[in-house]
């Protein structure tokens, strides 16, 4: 090793990137590498998002139809075939809560539940959830179970 070969360690620098405007000495003054004239030459150019030369965007011409209720609430479906599975593997015995919806991933704490209909439950349960559909309802109800609204 002498100082002909001396260089910084492996991975110990990072920034490799060329220092152009600073003179004509360097061989990178002048304009910068940016070209002449231009939005791309100008300090401060950031392109908008969808910015297509100039030409009407893609998102203004298509046509914009229906809206979106702000007072939408989403709930998280779980259904009976679900709770049942969870009853075979010995997750749950008797009562079913947010607690055990989210123990399982069914849900996060900060979302709704709602119980919903499709297969059958044979198990005698209490579910606690936000909401129920009629279906569900009753299928917990003729299993000798109980659906309690929170």
């Amino acid at each position: 090793m002498n100082l002909s070969n001396l260089q910084p360690a492996q991975g110990s620098t990072h920034n490799q990137n060329k220092r152009v405007g600073r003179g004509e000495g360097s061989g990178k003054g002048g304009t910068a590498a940016r070209g002449h004239k231009g939005a791309k030459s100008r300090s401060g150019y950031s392109k908008k998002i969808g910015f297509e030369g100039g030409q009407m965007p893609l998102q203004r011409r298509v046509p914009k139809f229906g809206f979106t209720n702000i007072n939408r609430k989403e709930y998280q479906g779980i259904n009976l075939d679900t709770l049942q599975t969870l009853v075979d593997n010995g997750i749950v015995k008797d009562s079913v809560d947010m607690t055990t919806f989210v123990a399982n991933r069914l849900a996060t704490k900060n979302e709704m539940v709602k119980v919903m209909g499709r297969g059958e439950l044979k198990a005698k349960l209490t579910v606690t959830a936000h909401k129920f559909t009629a279906t569900a309802k009753a299928a917990i109800e003729a299993a000798g179970g109980e659906a309690v609204t929170l």
